[in-house]
């Protein structure tokens, strides 16, 4: 059976188009030249309708091809705006920028090493039509990794909204999948140009707690992200966590986390040999688990020492207290 579509329903179907809110997506992007062209053509799949978004990228101060890719990504069918940040580096300057550049009633933002899927933008959006919220947190989940650092994150499920969710002082959402109503920036202002770290949080909580916007999770809005593979990687992530945790300590008074005592670690390390680590060398070898699973406790502890250093040796530097404003 055939259908035939009327002048009446193709009417219908545009004007129904047109009442979805007009979406702004912002990326910003330091020597992203590996990712770009994978980014972008998990950003061409997007379901959303085409003439209902635009893609705000945002080199910030590359010495890569990253700047000359952008240039060819505006020219590559869908609306991409390559805009620049050469003056201070940072995301949160560089997302500054594209909120600027915004004409989106609401802003997505993810990152140049994400893989958003298909329906990304199509199901982050959904929660706005409640009137009350202000902003939406999409799940993160991990791309396929090979190696064992890749392997343990993945099983922590480091990079899931659902920890920062849960945060004990306030919820807030990561910037790789976040989207925020562009009106609420201008009640709060933008992000902090000069933070190195913790703008999200910081940002999530000046709309939380300062304003009655709500925030709701968006589950089946999923980018995927890239693991840290090397142990320099992973330190230097845990180290930016922690210094991350005394910038929130001293803008918002956010409880410091406690230093390991030796005691602790030995404590840990001793229930690891003598408990763990057999429970999991059994079920490795009946396939039900991992390499990973057998190395989680160590692997954790060098994680929680990363942690400490950062959170030990960081001060947040003046500028960072600054909030810049759309007007």
């Amino acid at each position: 059976m055939s259908i035939i579509l009327t002048d009446s329903d193709m009417r219908s179907d545009h004007a129904e188009k047109q009442r979805l809110p007009k979406i702004s997506v912002i990326v910003p992007i330091y020597n992203g030249e590996a990712d770009l062209l994978d980014l972008l053509g998990c950003l061409r799949m997007q379901t959303y309708p085409r003439d209902r978004v635009e893609y705000c990228l945002i080199d910030n101060g590359s010495d890569d091809r990253t700047s000359e890719i952008l240039k060819s990504a505006s020219r590559a069918g869908f609306t991409v705006h390559a805009l620049s940040e050469p003056h201070i580096q940072s995301s949160y300057a560089a997302r500054n920028v594209g909120i600027r550049a915004a004409t989106g009633e609401i802003l997505a933002f993810t990152d140049a090493d994400c893989r958003p899927k298909p329906n990304w933008l199509e199901d982050l959006i959904a929660p706005f039509e409640e009137s009350i919220v202000g902003l939406v947190a999409g799940e993160i989940r991990a791309l396929p990794g090979d190696t064992l650092l890749e392997h343990y994150a993945d099983l922590q499920q480091t990079l899931s909204q659902k920890h920062t969710l849960a945060h004990p002082f306030c919820a807030y959402g990561q910037t790789a999948n976040l989207a925020v109503r562009y009106q609420v920036f201008e009640q709060v202002g933008l992000f902090r140009p000069y933070l190195t770290t913790g703008g999200d949080a910081d940002l999530c909580w000046r709309i939380l707690r300062e304003t009655s916007w709500r925030l709701r999770c968006a589950e089946q809005a999923i980018v995927r992200h890239r693991h840290r593979a090397t142990w320099a990687e992973l330190r230097s992530q845990w180290q930016r966590y922690g210094r991350s945790s005394r910038y929130l300590h001293e803008l918002h008074g956010v409880g410091l986390a406690r230093d390991l005592s030796l005691q602790q670690y030995g404590y840990r390390l001793s229930r690891w040999l003598l408990k763990e680590l057999p429970i999991a060398t059994v079920r490795t070898l009946q396939r039900k688990g991992t390499l990973a699973d057998m190395l989680s406790t160590p692997i954790g502890l060098v994680c929680a020492h990363a942690h400490e250093i950062g959170q030990r040796h960081a001060q947040l530097p003046p500028l960072a207290q600054q909030i810049e404003w759309l007007k």
